[in-house]
């Protein structure tokens, strides 16, 4: 599927045509950065950088065996528009996924609606990664594009793995007044 572009319908949204085809109206929006993740063999030199350093907010941890991560999470600003930075280290550098190679691991975007974004950009011919929508580490409902796409699923992401995260009601009305602001100035 070769990418032809989109256009703004009435309702504001934007229309993708892939191959020739209409995709119809895109069914969600992504509203802003959730989250970024940085990665590396000492967990406790991240921290000294990103918050003894930085100053970024300590907020909790997240380990999963099955994703090889050990990560802290940490936080810039606060309330709904509060950025997430994950510092994440294997549990076995050996092991897969590499969530230290490359540094920067993955940028996690909010979504209005995870469950529609998925099901459209899957006839769109996005690739993800296995495992479907899951509960993330911070809670939210999650899914990641896959950083490149295949045969079956020729649209990845560009060599950047990138996670859609279902944003909380909170964070959809914060952010929905912001964008609201800015399409009038």
């Amino acid at each position: 599927m070769a990418y032809e572009g989109t256009v703004r319908v009435p309702s504001g949204r934007w229309m993708l045509h892939i191959g020739g085809h209409e995709m119809g109206e895109r069914p969600f929006r992504v509203l802003g950065i959730q989250q970024i993740a940085v990665g590396s063999t000492d967990k406790a030199a991240l921290r000294e950088l990103w918050v003894d350093i930085l100053g970024l907010t300590l907020t909790g941890n997240f380990r999963s065996e099955s994703e090889n991560v050990d990560e802290d999470i940490a936080v810039a600003g606060h309330g709904p528009l509060g950025i997430e930075v994950d510092l994440m280290e294997p549990i076995d550098p050996e092991g897969r996924p590499k969530v230290h190679d490359p540094a920067l691991n993955h940028v996690g975007l909010w979504l209005d609606d995870l469950r529609a974004a998925v099901d459209w950009l899957t006839a769109s011919g996005v690739r993800f990664t296995p495992g479907g929508i899951r509960k993330g580490a911070a809670g939210f409902d999650v899914c990641f594009i896959h950083p490149k796409g295949n045969d079956s699923a020729p649209i990845g992401g560009q060599g950047v793995l990138i996670e859609l995260v279902q944003a909380p009601d909170e964070v959809i009305a914060a952010l929905s007044i912001n964008s609201s602001n800015e399409t009038k100035s």
